[in-house]
């Protein structure tokens, strides 16, 4: 349970990427015009930009559900057949870097899009 909650996490942290960190480097590495002629071939590109904050809500809401369910005890408990032990450690591990890949997109997103302007 615990990997579909981070494969969640970061499929929708990942949406931010789309909506507003993608087209902001790509614009700020002076490639302004391939993000012009993306947004005219993909014109639902403007429509996710324009609904970024509830895309943010909705991404961070889904982090931190799968944060959530991570801590949970029943999320913590492996079988003590060693052959599903290994099986449990491994995807574990896996859900540990789908989690962190999610908050580390998150956090980065939030940063391009919220707190750098201000900076500027």
């Amino acid at each position: 349970m615990s990997k579909a909650w981070a494969g969640i996490a970061l499929l929708g942290s990942s949406a931010t990427l789309l909506c507003c960190v993608i087209p902001v480097l790509l614009v700020a590495l002076g490639f302004g015009a391939s993000v012009a002629g993306a947004f005219a071939a993909l014109p639902q590109l403007a429509l996710i930009g324009e609904h970024k904050g509830i895309i943010f809500t909705v991404a961070g809401m889904l982090v931190g559900s799968a944060f959530w369910m991570r801590s949970r005890p029943a999320a913590q408990v492996c079988p003590v057949d060693p052959v599903l032990a290994a099986a449990c450690m491994k995807t574990r591990k896996l859900s540990t870097i789908f989690l962190c890949t999610a908050t580390l997109i998150y956090v980065g997103a939030l940063f391009f899009v919220y707190a750098l302007p201000h900076l500027l």
